[in-house]
């Protein structure tokens, strides 16, 4: 069944939590006045610890915030999102990146027929082909082992798999990844140093094979090819992930080295799907699996457990607590570890590509604030980034705080430090640092109260500062899985609510148009596109 077209604005709680807002919510005291309140505001599943209780809210507020997913029919698009309805309307298309992780039989039909079986038939390919190269099974046009895979994809087709790859740095095999993205030839031609052609396999993910990126950096990277092989070689050392047999046939590769997409899968959302080959290569098919397993159990979660206890549920009404009543513009994401420096930008297009809209579902303007500017660092690095803003600065910016508590690598020295920034830093901005802890610290150092005075402004951190902390055991690709699910379903809970289509991107078209134009006056020897004044003094100046 289709979503529904409520405009939130119509519901009583919407109403209600317009009112809660103007109220103060000071962290302080509402712990002071319940000795409950971490349990209370907390949830604890399996091997993560999300503690929501340092954010500006009450129960009153959570109440109104659950009632609100209710009345937007979040059970019923729940049950929508996972049995394969074409919820993702304005492309006629069912939003299915969840079947892609599920294990066992379940009831997702794309226009009544079953993908369960289709899709662990791909898979089965999928680990097949990662156990072979690793293996040395399968080997370049010259009879090597490949030491060396390369992803030539844009969007969610690069921007997935290298932050999983990243991220699991630890877990890796024998195949070293890279990943050419941006048009940008400084970008491909920094990755072809140091590469061999003969021991480099390289995966072209486009599901059109039309991707101007794509495909521009795929030509550049096989004609390099080229010169220590023939056309021939090609189909040993090429792989596709696409819907366009022809036209990747007719690049050289082989047909039996061609992966499907899913119309039913949208990019930023299609690391589990074959797009992720390089996932699966680079860390080897049982970790690929364990990866899905990860996602599958954070799927279950989000299905079977109550609005109160769901953890993408609650990140989700806490997101929509801060961007449409108490005027937050932005959210950041801190982890507490470097192998996930690369989250925050796969979930700028996670988010941004799927909630930032304007239009609701009946095709009508929206008159509130629908998605969030999402940003990032790992700690402790960001702490000396742009922490100042965080907390002295004048914006209202909720952070997740994202952390393990065992090292993969088993240092404990560091790791303690690191964790310990981690805990004092969500306490610093809840508490603060008053006037009168400031005065008899200076105080303390032997200042003079003139010298004080002129000093304490600026040395008083208001606090109040929200936060919310994600505890996990240790940076498995289970439990990874399990938080890009999480965050996955934040977005849709989000999308719902806010009665806007969540899966499309069609503001991503417009620029792709326009730059067929620019690129034919750039190469032609005059300019010859209808362009605004700016544009064609820009290009002018360009080509001088």
């Amino acid at each position: 069944m289709p979503l529904h077209t409520k405009s939130p604005l119509d519901s009583k709680h919407w109403k209600a939590l317009e009112t809660l807002s103007k109220k103060d919510y000071d962290l302080k005291p509402l712990f002071a006045s319940n000795s409950n309140r971490f349990k209370d505001f907390s949830i604890h599943s399996d091997d993560f610890l999300v503690d929501y209780s340092k954010n500006l809210l009450d129960k009153e507020v959570l109440d109104h915030l659950i009632h609100l997913a209710k009345e937007a029919g979040l059970d019923e698009a729940i049950n929508s999102y996972f049995e394969g309805d074409l919820i993702n309307q304005t492309e006629g298309r069912a939003v299915l990146h969840t079947a892609l992780r599920a294990s066992k039989n379940n009831s997702a039909k794309v226009e009544g027929k079953d993908v369960y079986g289709d899709v662990q038939e791909v898979l089965s390919k999928i680990k097949d082909f990662a156990d072979q190269v690793n293996s040395g099974e399968r080997v370049s046009f010259s009879g090597d082992k490949f030491t060396d895979v390369v992803n030539i994809g844009i969007g969610g087709s690069d921007l997935g798999p290298q932050m999983i790859v990243d991220a699991l740095a630890y877990y890796q095999k024998d195949i070293k990844p890279h990943f050419v993205s941006n048009v940008d030839g400084d970008h491909v031609m920094e990755t072809i140093k140091g590469l061999n052609p003969k021991t480099t396999l390289f995966l072209i993910v486009s599901k059109s094979f039309t991707t101007q990126e794509t495909l521009t950096n795929a030509n550049t990277l096989r004609d390099w090819f080229l010169k220590s092989a023939s056309l021939q070689d090609v189909k040993h050392n090429f792989v596709a992930v696409s819907t366009n047999i022809k036209a990747v046939e007719n690049f050289g590769i082989d047909k039996d080295n061609i992966f499907p997409m899913y119309d039913w899968v949208g990019g930023r959302f299609s690391l589990w799907s074959a797009a992720g080959l390089s996932i699966a290569v680079s860390l080897g098919s049982k970790h690929f699996q364990e990866l899905l397993e990860g996602a599958e159990e954070m799927d279950h979660h989000f299905k079977t457990t109550d609005f109160k206890t769901n953890i993408p549920v609650i990140l989700a009404l806490l997101g929509i607590w801060y961007n449409n009543f108490l005027k937050a513009e932005s959210e950041a994401v801190i982890p507490y570890t470097q192998y996930l420096q690369k989250l925050a930008s796969y979930l700028q297009q996670a988010s941004m590509e799927s909630n930032g809209k304007s239009v609701d579902r009946t095709g009508q303007k929206t008159t509130y604030q629908t998605g969030t500017l999402v940003w990032g660092e790992p700690g402790t690095n960001s702490q000396h980034a742009f922490f100042q803003l965080i907390h002295q600065g004048t914006k209202l910016i909720p952070s997740d705080f994202i952390g393990y508590k065992i090292p993969l690598h088993g240092n404990k020295e560091h790791h303690d430090i690191l964790m310990a920034n981690y805990f004092a830093q969500t306490e610093a901005l809840m508490i603060g640092k008053s006037k009168e802890e400031v005065t008899k610290e200076l105080q303390d150092l032997g200042m003079k109260e003139k010298d004080i005075q002129k000093l304490l402004p600026f040395k008083v951190f208001e606090g109040n500062k929200p936060t919310t902390s994600i505890l996990m055991d240790k940076l498995t690709p289970k439990s990874l899985g399990k938080l890009v699910a999480m965050y996955e379903h934040k977005i849709f809970v989000q999308g719902v609510i806010w009665n806007i289509f969540s899966y499309d991107q069609w503001g991503v078209e417009l620029g792709k148009q326009l730059a067929k134009n620019t690129l034919k006056d750039i190469q032609s020897s005059t300019i010859e596109g209808s362009h605004d004044a700016s544009t064609n003094a820009l290009l002018k100046h360009f080509k001088a």
